[in-house]
């Protein structure tokens, strides 16, 4: 028994010396001598050159905070002078990332669960120059152990906070066209958040963050990102904590790219796993679809725009990162815009939903959303789009079905009060837009026209090409008094115009659309009034010549106008077009070409009774949509006094027409039921 105490003690005694040994040989080791090796050994494991080559040096320290016997284990302080981590062969120059100094702390027991825990670490004055090149290929990815690999490794690098000092950035990203260079430094002295951000601001932003650091560094960027210039500065904090997400990190910018500015402050949480931003979004520019190339968010061609309100982003969803744009204003054109939308970055296609509410919205800022503005200025950058062509009415700018099929989309848009010239009273507007895997829909487009309604379904498939359109319009109750309000004659009409109408068609504009369209068209217009000075109004020159040789300068009292046309591949014929007015029934016959926009109508008066015209022949109008001619047909007008059947209206259509018949205000009957009746039966 005293052999084995002895020994015991002799063992003890040795490890002790051991220890003390040990101690002693890391407190005055000079780790300057190991500098060849740890440097050949990190260029090993990175394969790409590493070095210390300035002084090393570690410091052992007991951590304040630590309990039990992890209280008195030292952790080494590290502290390194001037390091350099190289480029792979294919980049180029020679240096990835330099550091004038590295200050940090590890903790050793972790280090037996394969954990290299830093609570801290200090970077002075670091250079980095990242590249990419087209193929994707990027300095930043490192290929450990010689080959690149999905699965997680057996070792877990844990870093708490990252403080950082002056320093400079480069980036050339060739598969994105991206060059930019950035630098930072510190501010003469910090600023408070709420200073920068803003009390009372896209939902009391500064009251949310009240533990964000103050901003203590600037920085500037310029060069250019998708191949549009580059401007920016800003401010953010100066130490970045990776997993305290009670302490915001804060963040603000002032970029200009392209014809898009735009400001931003807030705060940026778990940066390491990129876990939520909470800023006030300013944006602004010379059309929303400029915004695509940026953000992705396939949004319309526009007017000017500028928005504010408060951007969340939660990027840790399981489904894609979210992020939702709340409680914002601002202006498309001349008109207000308010709402929220949210956009989930989900696979296989990101998808934007929310509602959208103007209050007052001009109509010439909806022209560019519909391509009806095909003939505006392009912007820069849009040098490929279509102009409207001189000789043509209807627009030619085509739609941007590529981006269609870049995202999903579920928004409601409701424009409270529109604003129009008197010509066209339209008073407000609800739709629903649906976008899904490049099918877009429109249900409904709901438009207050007149005292009435304006009822469109609209379904455009821009999966295919060309695209595949579908359309079915439903006008009710539209009062003629307040489709005209500078005509004095209307005000005390009684009448409406009620119609229907379906297309189908092909085509990647709405001029190709209209020139391939198959369909009909439906319309009843009962106690309305006609004359020049209705034309001049309405802005028709022909019109105001073709009443002019009907009826003179009087007004003339319409009892009923009833229309069915019928569209084959872009041409629009009459199969049943007659007016009933006092003194006569006029019949029209003829086509519109919306492929050619070409008309070609002919015009034929049947009097009434003993009443005789003092035209004698038919009128024409011929000539294109964008100049239209008018005239008198050299064939003599053989009929007078006929009646419908002798001017050979169609008896079949005033059939279909008689489902449009309404009673008209008040208790006053239909005008057009006893015209629709009389061709019905062939009277």
């Amino acid at each position: 028994m005293r052999y084995i105490r002895k020994l015991m003690l002799w063992l003890v005694a040795v490890f002790l010396l051991l220890v003390v040994a040990l101690v002693l040989f890391l407190a005055l080791f000079d780790w300057n001598r190991a500098r060849p090796f740890i440097n050949q050994q990190v260029s090993a494991a990175l394969d790409r050159p590493f070095a210390i080559e300035g002084d090393l040096r570690v410091a052992w320290q007991r951590e304040a905070g630590q309990q039990g016997l992890a209280a008195w284990i030292p952790w080494p302080n590290v502290s390194a002078e001037r390091l350099r981590l190289g480029n792979p062969e294919w980049a180029q120059g020679e240096t990835f990332v330099s550091l004038d100094s590295v200050r940090l702390r590890l903790a050793l027991l972790p280090l037996l669960r394969k954990t290299v825990r830093i609570p801290s670490i200090e970077l002075g004055a670091p250079l980095a120059d990242l590249q990419r090149l087209a193929d994707g290929r990027a300095n930043w990815t490192f290929e450990l152990g010689g080959e690149p690999s999905d699965e997680p490794g057996p070792w877990t690098l844990d870093i708490g906070t990252i403080g950082f000092d002056k320093g400079q950035l480069t980036l050339d990203d060739q598969s994105s066209d991206t060059r930019l260079e950035a630098s930072i430094a510190p501010l003469g002295e910090p600023i408070p958040f709420a200073e920068i951000v803003g009390k009372n601001v896209a939902g009391r932003l500064a009251e949310t963050n009240t533990n964000a650091q103050d901003y203590a560094f600037a920085w500037q960027a310029k060069g250019h990102f998708r191949g549009q210039a580059v401007t920016g500065s800003g401010r953010v904090g100066g130490l970045l904590a990776l997993h305290d997400a009670s302490q915001p990190f804060p963040l603000q910018a002032d970029l200009r790219i392209g014809a898009t500015h735009i400001v931003l402050a807030g705060s940026l949480t778990d940066p390491q796993n990129l876990g939520a931003l909470d800023l006030r979004l300013r944006l602004s520019g010379s059309s929303l679809d400029h915004l695509y190339p940026l953000t992705g968010v396939t949004l319309p061609q526009s007017p000017r725009y500028n928005t504010d309100g408060r951007l969340q982003a939660d990027l840790r969803d399981a489904d894609g990162a979210v992020f939702r744009y709340l409680g914002f204003t601002g202006r498309i054109g001349d008109s207000d815009i308010h709402g929220d939308l949210t956009f989930v970055a989900r696979e296989p296609r990101p998808k934007l939903s929310g509602q959208l509410t103007s209050n007052q919205l001009l109509f010439s800022d909806l022209a560019p959303l519909i391509g009806a503005d095909s003939s505006a200025d392009t912007g820069p950058g849009e040098a490929g789009r279509d102009r409207q062509p001189a000789n043509k009415v209807l627009p030619a700018s085509e739609f941007r079905t590529d981006r269609w099929r870049a995202m999903d989309a579920d928004v409601r848009f409701i424009g409270k009060r529109i604003v129009h010239s008197e010509h066209l009273p339209i008073t407000d507007l609800d739709t629903h837009v649906l976008l899904h895997d490049g099918m877009l829909g429109l249900e409904p487009l709901r438009f207050g026209l007149a005292g009435g309604q304006l009822d469109a379904q609209i379904h455009l498939n821009g999966a295919v090409t060309p695209l595949q359109g579908q359309m079915r319009l439903s006008a009710r109750d539209l009062k003629l008094k307040q489709l005209f309000p500078g005509f004095a004659p209307m005000q005390t009409s009684f009448g409406e115009l009620n119609g229907d109408a379906s297309l189908a068609a092909r085509g990647n504009s709405l001029a190709a659309l209209l020139g391939a369209a198959d369909g009909e068209l439906k319309m009843l217009i009962n106690d309305g009034a006609v004359s020049r000075g209705l034309m001049e109004i309405a802005g028709l020159n022909v019109g105001n010549y073709l009443v002019g040789r009907l009826f003179g300068d009087d007004e003339v009292k319409i009892h009923c106008a009833a229309a069915d046309l019928g569209i084959e591949r872009g041409l629009m014929s009459t199969r049943l077009f007659v007016v009933d007015t006092d003194n006569a029934v006029v019949k029209v016959d003829g086509s519109a070409n919306f492929a050619s926009e070409r008309l070609d109508f002919t015009i034929t008066p049947a009097t009434k009774g003993l009443r005789i015209f003092s035209l004698r022949s038919p009128l024409y109008v011929r000539g294109t949509f964008k100049a239209p001619d008018a005239g008198v047909e050299a064939t003599p007008l053989a009929l007078r006094g006929a009646g419908l059947l002798a001017l050979g209206v169609a008896v079949a259509p005033a059939a279909g027409l008689l489902a449009l018949v309404a009673p008209s205000a008040g208790d006053e009957p239909s005008q057009c039921e006893p015209l629709l009746r009389q061709i019905q039966g062939g009277d």
